[in-house]
């Protein structure tokens, strides 16, 4: 009989969860603690920008199916799950709950939950560094409009949201990649 055990990452996930959850960051820990997460991912792509070889960075942008797959998941596929379930589950839960249960399903995905589960499985991360960078960029702009079409609340697009993103994420791939010749050997392990 075969047991089952989480892997590190999956344990690291639960316990910072449970740690947050006994512990939450309040004042100006919560502003030091928002701080160390914006640096912690750009650093992330950092290393993932350093350890990927340029063919595999140009591999992973022009793996159009699967940004597109993605992206349809992302935009069409969740979103539609989300109104199904809030009409599905609406005379058993609070509708406070279905209305953050359907803005979960209209957001993007978080890219380091993303770019840390592809290297997880050892699957393409140069695409998926790509593929989630495009999503949140994209989603900058169609969350709120999905969000005013299917919660009938009204949304903007932030620039300094479109500038934060490119700053923490595509940026630091990108210098990672760079210095890659005189960084590389401190890059993420894997392909």
């Amino acid at each position: 009989m075969s047991t089952y055990r989480p892997d590190n990452f999956t344990l690291a996930i639960v316990a910072t969860v449970v740690f947050a959850s006994l512990l939450p960051a309040r004042g100006a820990a919560a502003g030091a603690v928002h701080v160390v997460t914006i640096v912690a991912i750009a650093l992330l792509f950092f290393l993932h920008g350093a350890r990927l070889s340029r063919e595999a960075v140009l591999s992973g942008a022009l793996h159009w199916r699967l940004h597109l797959l993605v992206l349809c998941s992302t935009f069409a596929l969740f979103p539609l799950l989300g109104v199904a379930l809030r009409h599905a589950l609406g005379s058993v839960s609070p509708d406070s709950l279905l209305v953050g249960l359907l803005f979960l399903c209209l957001s993007p995905s978080t890219t380091q939950s993303s770019i840390a589960f592809a290297s997880i499985a050892h699957g393409n991360a140069a695409a998926a560094v790509c593929s989630a960078s495009l999503s949140n960029l994209i989603g900058i702009f169609l969350t709120p409009a999905l969000v005013a079409l299917l919660m009938n609340l009204k949304g903007g697009v932030s620039l300094g949201a479109v500038g934060a993103i490119i700053l923490q994420l595509p940026l630091p791939f990108l210098a990672g990649h760079l210095l890659r010749p005189w960084v590389g050997a401190f890059g993420l392990s894997g392909r």
